[in-house]
């Protein structure tokens, strides 16, 4: 699609990819570890995929959530596949600690604190590639 920002660029720094989809780290230094499995093909909808391409997109997005899991011990990982400003599919695999600034809400939400950068996005992204080289 031409106007389409997640067929147009990575959609973040790159951490993991295939022919079919791909991991990337979102730079948002209030959500560290934030990422996106993103679909290659510009299609919009899960049930526009077959059956073994959406157990193999819940693959990567469950490979994705364990990484952040045991890598960054979050309190709590929210998923998120919404597309309404991108329609193209795209699952958001955030993980969320207490301190984070719109916790126990939506990132989307109001926020609950002020913002307190996390930073070593950096070394996020290290971490992050190996754990999930090893998952897929």
């Amino acid at each position: 699609m031409e106007n389409c920002e997640l067929c147009n660029t990575p959609g973040g720094d790159l951490l993991w990819g295939d022919d079919f989809c791909r991991v990337v780290l979102v730079e948002d230094a209030d959500y560290p570890g934030f990422c996106r499995v993103i679909l290659n093909a510009h299609i919009k909808e899960m049930t526009d995929l077959t059956e073994a391409q959406q157990h193999r997109l819940l693959r990567v997005v469950f490979a994705t959530e364990s990484a952040l899991r045991e890598t960054l011990k979050p309190a709590k990982i929210n998923l998120a596949s919404l597309g309404n400003m991108t329609p193209h599919l795209h699952w958001h695999v955030i993980p969320r600690f207490t301190s984070d600034r719109h916790f126990p809400n939506p990132i989307w939400g109001a926020p609950q604190r002020e913002s307190r950068p996390q930073g070593q996005l950096n070394l996020i992204a290290g971490i992050l590639k190996s754990a999930l080289g090893q998952r897929l």
